[in-house]
């Protein structure tokens, strides 16, 4: 798991920010209630990125705590716009297999001082 994550870090510096194109992206997301580790998520996801917007997909390996484990599919497509020079909207779409199919939406605002 560390040798993924690892990987995921040296593959997101290793490319310029202002480049568009296919992309790798492994990311963990761990959750807890209190003090109580509830479980993780790793996406292995493979994407492609434009000027101001992404979509990306792929496994999911699901570990919850204390059980057994599971791999479904996840994807999250994305883009921003900018209102100003200092000032942007951005959005994001995702969802993850299952039992039944979850779906997550993201909305913000960005100011660069």
């Amino acid at each position: 798991m560390k040798s993924i994550i690892a990987s995921g870090l040296l593959l997101g510096m290793a490319h310029g920010a202002a480049i568009a194109g296919p992309y790798v992206n492994v990311e963990t997301n761990s959750g807890f209630v209190g003090n109580d580790y509830t479980g993780s998520a790793t996406d292995v996801h493979v994407g492609y990125e434009g000027s101001n917007w992404y979509v990306q997909g792929g496994p999911a390996v699901l570990a919850p705590d204390a059980e057994d484990g599971d791999v479904e599919l996840s994807g999250k497509a994305g883009g921003s716009y900018p209102l100003s020079d200092k000032l942007s909207v951005y959005g994001e779409f995702s969802f993850l297999t299952g039992d039944e199919t979850n779906y997550g939406t993201k909305v913000g605002a960005k100011y660069n001082f």
